[in-house]
């Protein structure tokens, strides 16, 4: 893999701190110098006063204390001191001095970060959680005057105010017990239901896959297509055809990896055929993707280049495109990949064999593995929750329900499934769940494979993850909006229709957001400055705790981080409510697509594997195009070399920071009453939220 970028800003810190302390060691040793010789001895026991010094004393190896109290050693003079301590002061009134100015350049810093971010523009939900963390350091002023005039401990009425702030903490008093406590306490109870439920569905997912794993159980194909010899022997029929597609989107880091991955899949090559989609709007990009196509069209490999000239319905409407090439009914089954996914060379002999004898049979999906899983802590995160979804709710659904959300890639379509679907849509931004959902209610089945992987790649920034969530957690709602009368219309088993809305809609897609962000976000430091509502500790840390474990559970090296695990997913519950409520209403940021910024986390030597493999003689003569595939290489390494020599910059995200100082507040406000559970949890909860929001997690990519 590529070494990591060297942290230049790092650096600079370091050596303008040692350059300080090496100036510092320097006037201390002019003022010893300059002094030394006519100082007064203190710690000499048989020494001479006033203006003659002690005689010099061999060199000893005992200690400063033995020698101080010999007579004998070195000590330093009343003015030497008084040199370290001028020094030291002038020091502090240097840092003193120049602390409001730094205050101010970082408060007009951050401001300019803000405002210039285009990542996260203010939004609704931004000015309402600013309004609560005003409301919340009022609160928290007034709390710590009570708390040292004593109201906190003996609370006074109305008519024992004296004062007028009295009568506004009795008024205070009033108001909360009797008007805002009871409210808010029927919410904490909704979703403490809320929670629980969710932690039930939770359990049985996990209970199935220990169920699973403990009789064994997984799908079993029918045939086995056989190696090279069966192909050379003349047994090609017997191969289906199969069209591969990769869409991409100015993918300049990972087109070559991907593209090699695909062409070199062991199947008969007359039996296959590779669509490139690219809809790139970067010229250069295009070029290279083409010069790719080119040189494996001359190693023989079955594969055309398509870019669409109108650029419309995203990801949808790219294959929506590929889908109506005339060719294409010649072909029976579709396999998708992003332009991350690297499948195997044999992936194709472990997936399309499940087809046969299925005939109701849709589509066969592949687990995802990831191959920067451990490049950082935002990585490691989101392996977590993954390994979960694929480890325990693909595998249980798929075992059991027999329906699970298409992820998008790494999967095989049966052509005649998605087209007595409907096709593809581009209604909402998650095209692949619209597809799965539609082909479900039409009485297609699903097939999980979870021993079969496809490579590819997290996003290692939070600027790239953010925007990712915010598409997978807002499309599901457009979606719903959009299909539920649908479900019910349909002609599936009443069971399937309470699957569909209850379980895979509701529970896992609108509820969950919903409840993280309202109860760890919202009312929990509610209750802070409201003690007549109450949320239980087991709420607040217990439970969440054991979800944590077994969340964890299908991936058992993370478990030194199940803590920042905890508080990151509550973290991240911002986004996803956020994300959950635009696609519900439809508001303008729901319907937005950005493509997941990659890094190409492939190594060089994998890519030259690549292309050594695929140059074993397939043309002609045996005569290969190397300098084609060296230009490649060369371009790969221009491109790393940009992106390393690039500065890296963080983002400042505005909910996460106001969030962090209202659980902060929160804290201390829960600190005058002594709450210790809820104290440690919103302290940490808010730490987390502030780096998050000063994107401190993960790699920062230009």
């Amino acid at each position: 893999m590529p070494s990591r970028p060297p942290n230049h800003e790092f650096q600079e810190w370091w050596n303008r701190q040692r350059e300080r302390n090496l100036h510092s060691a320097f006037l201390l040793d002019q003022a010893e110098a300059h002094h030394g010789g006519g100082g007064v001895g203190v710690a000499g026991g048989g020494g001479e006063t006033g203006g003659r010094s002690a005689p010099p004393s061999p060199p000893s190896t005992s200690s400063p204390a033995a020698t101080a109290g010999s007579g004998k050693g070195r000590g330093r003079s009343a003015r030497q001191l008084s040199w370290l301590c001028f020094l030291r002061a002038h020091q502090s009134a240097s840092v003193l001095a120049g602390l409001p100015s730094r205050v101010l350049a970082l408060v007009l810093a951050a401001n300019h970060r803000i405002s210039s971010s285009p990542s996260d523009r203010p939004s609704r939900m931004y000015r309402v959680i600013r309004g609560f963390l005003v409301l919340a350091v009022v609160l928290l002023a007034l709390e710590v005057v009570a708390y040292f005039k004593g109201w906190h401990f003996s609370p006074p009425t109305h008519a024992e105010a004296v004062e007028t702030l009295e009568f506004l903490y009795a008024s205070w008093l009033h108001v909360r017990a009797n008007y805002l406590a009871p409210p808010v306490q029927a919410v904490v109870n909704v979703c403490i239901v809320l929670f629980l439920v969710q932690s039930v569905d939770r359990l049985v997912l996990v209970l199935g896959c220990f169920w699973i794993k403990l009789r064994g159980l997984r799908p079993v194909a029918a045939v086995e297509y056989g190696g090279k010899a069966d192909v050379e022997g003349g047994g090609v029929e017997e191969y289906p055809m199969v069209l591969l597609q990769i869409p991409m989107c100015n993918e300049k880091e990972v087109y070559q990896q991907s593209i090699a991955a695909v062409c070199l899949q062991d199947w008969p090559k007359e039996r296959m055929l590779v669509q490139i989609l690219d809809d790139s709007d970067d010229m250069d990009v295009r070029l290279l993707i083409k010069a790719e196509v080119h040189k494996w069209q001359q190693k023989g490999v079955p594969v055309l280049y398509r870019h669409r000239l109108i650029r419309t319905g995203y990801k949808a409407g790219n294959l929506k495109s590929a889908m109506s090439c005339d060719y294409v009914k010649d072909y029976e089954f579709v396999a998708i990949f992003d332009a991350d996914f690297q499948p195997s060379s044999d992936f194709l002999k472990k997936t399309v064999p499940h087809f046969k004898g299925n005939d109701d049979l849709a589509l066969v999906q592949a687990r995802w593995s990831f191959v920067n899983k451990d490049e950082n802590l935002l990585t490691r995160l989101q392996n977590i929750n993954l390994s979960f979804h694929f480890e325990v709710e693909q595998q249980v659904n798929g075992m059991f329900v027999n329906f699970f959300g298409f992820n998008g890639t790494a999967g095989v379509w049966r052509i005649k499934a998605l087209e007595d679907s409907g096709g593809w849509l581009e209604r909402t931004t998650v095209e692949d769940m619209d597809i799965a959902v539609r082909a479900h209610l039409a009485g297609w089945k699903f097939i999980y494979l979870n021993d079969v992987k496809c490579l590819c790649e997290l996003p290692e920034s939070y600027a790239a993850y953010k925007k990712q969530q915010h598409r997978w957690h807002s499309g599901p709602m457009q979606l719903f909006r959009l299909c539920f009368v649908d479900i019910i219309r349909s002609k599936v088993s009443f069971g399937k229709k309470i699957n569909l809305i209850f379980l895979f809609f509701l529970l896992r897609k609108l509820i969950l957001p919903f409840y993280s962000f309202i109860l760890f976000c919202v009312i929990l430091p509610m209750t802070m400055f409201l003690p007549e509502a109450h949320l239980p500790a087991w709420v607040v840390c217990y439970v969440p705790g054991v979800m944590s474990v077994l969340n964890i559970l299908p991936a058992p090296n993370s478990f030194p981080f199940i803590v920042p695990y905890l508080l990151f997913e509550n973290t991240m519950s911002v986004t996803k409510f956020h994300a959950m409520i635009s696609g519900l209403f439809k508001f303008g940021s729901s319907y937005e697509w950005i493509v997941t910024k990659k890094l190409g986390r492939s190594s060089e030597a994998d890519l030259v594997s690549f292309v050594e493999k695929g140059s074993e003689p397939e043309t002609d003569g045996g005569t290969l195009h190397r300098a084609a595939s060296e230009s490649d290489l060369d371009e790969l390494n221009r491109l790393e070399r940009n992106k390393r020599s690039g500065k890296r910059s963080n983002h400042l995200y505005r909910k996460e920071l106001a969030l962090s100082f209202l659980l902060l507040t929160a804290s201390a406000r829960s600190l005058l009453s002594a709450q210790g559970i809820h104290f440690y949890f919103l302290l940490f909860q808010g730490i987390t939220f502030l780096v998050v929001g000063l994107d401190l997690i993960g790699e920062q990519v230009n």
